[in-house]
C-alpha cells in the first residue's frame, strides 16, 4: 500500500514545513519527526538516482517503509563516488569537501542557497543552545551582547570547499563581534596551519583586556597551539567566561592526543576549565551538528561526554552484523538522520564507532572499514567491514 504520510510533493514545500515544525518545537514530537522522515525519504529516492539504486537493492521504497528507522543509511564513501544530490548541476553554487589527505578523493557535498539557509537554520540555534545558552532570553539579534570569536582555521574565502569553515564564518556573524579573527592559513600544500605572528598576540590582548572569548577549532590545530606555547614556555590566562569549541580528528596533521590529555593542557595554557570546553561532532556530508555538553555544565553532573543531534536529527548506534540498533551501552557504527539534509541524502552511515547512551552517543573514534567502491555500493545488499574497537575487544565481520 502507497504510504500516505508523504506530505510535500516537492523540495520547497519540504523545507518550509521543517522550518515551521522547528520553529513550533513540534518536530521534538516522534510523529512529527517520522512524517518529515517519510516524506523527505520519498523525495529523495524520487530525485537522487544513486540512493534510490542503493535502496532498491535493499528492497527499501517509499511504498515498504513505515518508519524512519527503517530508512536506508548510505555509506559516506559513496559521496567520493557517486553525485548525491537532488540540484541539477546549474543550480549547485557550492560544495563541500570532506576533509583528509590531498591525495584521497573528498566527499562532495552541493548545496545551492535555499540548501545553505537550511544549514544555518540547523546550525545556529543548536549552536547557541550548547556555546552560548546565555543568549537564550536575547528576544533578537540586535540586542544580543556580541563576543570575540578566535577561530584557528582559515576563512571560507580562502577555503570554499569546507563545511567546518563555512560553519564557523556563519556561527561568528550571528554571534560574533567585529574584532572576531580567523587565525588560521593554508601552507604550500594548501594544508591548515595557525598564523602564529596574529594568534599569540591577539590571544595576549585578549587575556590583558579580561575580554572573554569564543575559541573555535579543530583537534590538531588545539595540539599545534599548545606545543608551540609549550616550547616558548608561555601561556595566558584568558578571561572567566571564555569558552572552546573543539572538533574533528588529527587525520595525520600532528601527534594524537587523547582527550583528557588534550583538555588539560587548554585549561593549563589557556585557562580554560574543562566546563566550557564543548566537542563538537559534524561532517561534511550532513546538515546539523551534535555537541557533547552545555557549556557550564558541571563535571559532576556529567560522567561521559554523550552527543546529542538536535531534535530535527537523529542518531541511531547499529550492530554491523544484525542491521539493528544495539541494546544502550553497546558498540555499534553510528547512523545520522538529518532532516536538514534536504537536498543530498538524509540516512547516513558514518565511518565512526560510538556507545549508545540512551537517545544520544559517546564517541569512540573511527571504524577500521574496507571502503566500497563503485558498482559495490549501490548492488550489492552487504558492505564488507571490519571493525575494530580496543575498548571492547570487538572484532566483526558483515
Amino acid at each position: 500500500m502507497k504510504n500516505r504520510m508523504v506530505i510535500s510533493s516537492t523540495f520547497i514545500e519540504y523545507a518550509d514545513r521543517l522550518l515551521d515544525s522547528m520553529a513550533r518545537h513540534s518536530i521534538e514530537s516522534p510523529a512529527e519527526f517520522n512524517e518529515l522522515a517519510l516524506a523527505l525519504f520519498a523525495l529523495q529516492f524520487q530525485h537522487v538516482p544513486p540512493y534510490r539504486r542503493f535502496c532498491e537493492a535493499r528492497k527499501k521504497t517509499p511504498e515498504t517503509i513505515t518508519k524512519w528507522s527503517e530508512i536506508p543509511a548510505i555509506p559516506t564513501a559513496a559521496f567520493k563516488e557517486f553525485e548525491l544530490s537532488s540540484l541539477p548541476a546549474g543550480e549547485r553554487t557550492s560544495v563541500f569537501h570532506s576533509s583528509g589527505t590531498t591525495r584521497e578523493r573528498p566527499s562532495r557535498h552541493y548545496h545551492n542557497r535555499r540548501s545553505l539557509d537550511l544549514y544555518g537554520a540547523s546550525l545556529l540555534p543548536w549552536f547557541q543552545a550548547h556555546v552560548l545558552p546565555e543568549l537564550s532570553g536575547c528576544p533578537d539579534s540586535s540586542s544580543m551582547p556580541h563576543r570575540t570569536f578566535f577561530i584557528l582555521t582559515p576563512n571560507a574565502a580562502r577555503s570554499p570547499h569546507s563545511s567546518l569553515a563555512h560553519m564557523f564564518e556563519t556561527v561568528s556573524s550571528a554571534f560574533g563581534s567585529t574584532d572576531s579573527m580567523f587565525v588560521g592559513t593554508l601552507d604550500r600544500d594548501e594544508s591548515w596551519i595557525l598564523d602564529m605572528d596574529r594568534t599569540l598576540p591577539a590571544l595576549r590582548e585578549c587575556a590583558q583586556e579580561g575580554r572573554p572569548i569564543v575559541l573555535l577549532g579543530t583537534a590538531f590545530s588545539f595540539v599545534h597551539l599548545l606545543d608551540y606555547l609549550r616550547e616558548r614556555k608561555l601561556h595566558y590566562q584568558l578571561a572567566t567566561g571564555s569558552r572552546l569549541v573543539e572538533t574533528g580528528g588529527y587525520k595525520g596533521r600532528s601527534r594524537t592526543l587523547p582527550k583528557p590529555e588534550l583538555h588539560s593542557g587548554i585549561t593549563e595554557l589557556l585557562g580554560i576549565p574543562s566546563t566550557h570546553i564543548i566537542c563538537e561532532y559534524g561532517m561534511s556530508e550532513l546538515s546539523s551538528q551534535a555537541y557533547d555538553r552545555i557549556v557550564g555544565t558541571s563535571e559532576s553532573q556529567i560522567s561521559d561526554r554523550v552527543f546529542h543531534f538536535p531534535p530535527w536529527a537523529r542518531a541511531r548506534i547499529v550492530s554491523p552484523e544484525t542491521r539493528n540498533e544495539v541494546a544502550d551501552g553497546e558498540v555499534g557504527l553510528i547512523h545520522a538522520f538529518d532532516l536538514a539534509n534536504a537536498s543530498s541524502v538524509m540516512a547516513i552511515q558514518t565511518e565512526d564507532l560510538g556507545i549508545r547512551r540512551g537517545n544520544g552517543f559517546e564517541l569512540i573514534g573511527r571504524a577500521a572499514l574496507a571502503e566500497p567502491r563503485g558498482c559495490s555500493l549501490m548492488n550489492t545488499t552487504e558492505t564488507i567491514a571490519r571493525i575494530g574497537s580496543r575498548r571492547t575487544g570487538v572484532l566483526m565481520d558483515v
